[in-house]
């Protein structure tokens, strides 16, 4: 199997199964809270976010690079009956006029794009003065033991898991890319200590 058609036919898959539990889901529930309005979604993958909208929410945009993680997603977005569009594949280069959105949602996917600071400054373009980024990722872990186990993994993440980084620190990202965090929350998630370079979790929201 080449290295693309597993990116494309496979990734997709692995990564809709593998976050789409019952403990994810109470996190995208957090992470979700507070959206208001015209919503822009980067990394909308299968869809898996729909279900925590709250009712707040009027329409979303939908920024996703993959055709298999649309083709899934159409399932869900059956089943609500807000506005859904898929407006490109690029968060870091969005063709959408400025001011145009709301609120920003990105979960999940900060890793995998190749520059995430451009593609956080394109949302902070995109989203009104005042609107709001919520964020929903995994990262850079805060003991050394676990960074340098990051740093050894991180190669092959990146080759088996569609580009995925370890070692990315998400709130400093959000900063440097010009938004101002207002709710920080970092932990690992439960689970045996083997598992920590994947599952240091950081939820946030920002303006």
């Amino acid at each position: 199997m080449s290295l693309r058609v597993w990116d494309e036919r496979v990734v997709p898959r692995l990564v809709d199964l593998s976050l789409k539990g019952e403990e994810v889901g109470e996190m995208r529930e957090v992470t979700c809270a507070g959206l208001t309005g015209r919503v822009l979604e980067v990394g909308f993958g299968g869809g898996l976010n729909i279900r925590w909208y709250p009712p707040e929410v009027t329409a979303v945009t939908a920024i996703e690079p993959s055709d298999l993680g649309w083709e899934m997603s159409g399932r869900r977005r059956a089943r609500t009956h807000l506005p859904i569009e898929r407006a490109g594949l690029d968060g870091q280069r969005l063709d959408l006029p400025d001011d145009s959105h709301d609120s920003a949602l990105i979960t999940f996917s900060l890793c995998t794009i190749p520059d995430p600071l451009l593609a956080l400054r394109e949302a902070r373009r995109v989203v009104v003065d005042g609107g709001r980024l919520h964020v929903l990722e995994h990262g850079l872990a805060p003991d050394e033991a676990v960074r340098r186990w990051q740093r050894r993994l991180e190669p092959l993440q990146r080759a088996v898991a569609g580009g995925c980084h370890l070692t990315r620190d998400v709130p400093a990202l959000v900063v440097e890319a010009g938004w101002e965090v207002e709710d920080l929350q970092q932990e690992y998630l439960p689970g045996p200590a083997v598992s920590r370079p994947w599952v240091f979790g950081t939820r946030l929201v920002a303006t």
